[in-house]
């Protein structure tokens, strides 16, 4: 079946795609948010011009044609650009064939327990505890993710010491039954690493993402190999030849694609492949509660090497105001500390009309 139109709703934090068969079948998808009305150009540029006309279900030759067309491109801008096709695509097939998008790549529906991910840094170590201990008490969550460091911050802190203080802070406050993760963020050399990992094993942290400069892999793994817990990331490369490097050679226990970065569900299923081959769990990127989490969940239910938990952001409109109003209905439910995939065709989820309609439109469509 062939695709016929590629419409784009966007603001620019959040672009929506719509994918029209010839018998007008359809399909949503999204890019990957931030600056996403700029990755609306490059589909309509770079990807659409390749995709119409196209069978629609061979996704990963239509990934690979787009790949090779725009070869000159190589970079973040044109794969997240392809993930919002290769969504759409897929939920335009499952609603075609009546099956959740989680069943078309050999899952089933149902929940998976997820870890509540913080994105504050400006948040003091008892602040942080006592949030935690709140949804916990809510919501039945029994893993936490919390920052140290500095943003890419080359061994500084956020503040002075309050790496030192969240780490015995948040495991105090939480006890010793429940998982605690960390997220660094690029911000420490090997060395700084190293000394911080170790407080990090002492009080039971079993995840450390992202510990050095995301892009210097052999900074990473020798971070890596000094520790006992689990060195993870992976989260911005979008590029098959990393990912390869990345997992060949063991820089990381864990690996985090993220959908929306990567271009899609099938480049991800390709990395979660690699990654199974290797004896490594896959534990994707997914820091906000727009459809990448979604398709994380769908994802999670389907691969045999799925990591322990899902990342399901705790921030709400306060920090990510465009998060408003995105669906009809909440597609995010935790019960018992678990996100739960329905048997919806498709992703099972429908785009609120009234963001739509305040949405900036772009169509590409074949000729008639």
């Amino acid at each position: 079946m062939k695709i016929q139109s590629i419409e784009t709703f966007c603001d620019a934090f959040i672009c929506f795609v719509r994918v029209t068969a010839e018998d007008g079948a359809q399909g949503w998808g999204q890019v990957a948010p931030y600056f996403a009305d700029i990755t609306a150009k490059v589909l309509h540029r770079q990807v659409a011009t390749h995709a119409l006309g196209r069978d629609s279900f061979d996704i990963d030759a239509l990934l690979n044609l787009v790949r090779d067309r725009e070869h000159k491109f190589p970079g973040s801008y044109l794969r997240r650009a392809m993930g919002g096709l290769d969504t759409a695509l897929w939920d335009l097939r499952g609603k075609i064939e009546g099956q959740p998008v989680c069943a078309l790549i050999g899952g089933t529906p149902g929940s998976f327990r997820a870890y509540a991910s913080s994105m504050k840094r400006d948040i003091t170590p008892k602040d942080e505890a006592d949030r935690f201990k709140h949804l916990r008490d809510a919501y039945g969550f029994d893993a936490f993710k919390f920052r140290i460091g500095a943003e890419v911050g080359w061994d500084t802190d956020e503040w002075p010491g309050r790496t030192e203080e969240i780490i015995p802070t948040i495991r105090k406050a939480l006890g010793d039954d429940v998982a605690l993760l960390v997220d660094a963020n690029s911000c420490f050399s090997p060395k700084r690493a190293i000394e911080i990992g170790k407080q990090l094993q002492d009080n039971g942290i079993s995840h450390f993402e992202e510990p050095c400069p995301y892009w210097e892999f052999a900074q990473t793994k020798e971070v890596t190999d000094a520790l006992d817990i689990d060195v993870t990331g992976g989260e911005q490369d979008c590029m098959m030849a990393n990912w390869k490097g990345m997992i060949d050679g063991r820089v990381v226990d864990i690996v985090q694609p993220d959908i929306c970065y990567l271009g899609g569900i099938s480049r991800t299923q390709r990395v979660a492949r690699m990654a199974a081959e290797a004896g490594l769990p896959v534990t994707p990127h997914c820091a906000n509660l727009s459809m990448v989490t979604l398709f994380t969940m769908h994802l999670l239910r389907a691969i045999p090497n799925a990591g322990k938990y899902l990342e399901f952001s705790i921030e709400g409109l306060d920090y990510y105001p465009w998060q408003d109003r995105l669906f009809v209905t909440d597609p995010f439910e935790i019960i018992d500390g678990r996100a739960t995939v329905t048997d919806a065709p498709g992703w099972g989820v429908e785009v609120h009309p009234d963001w739509l309609a305040k949405s900036a439109y772009e169509v590409s469509a074949l000729e008639s």
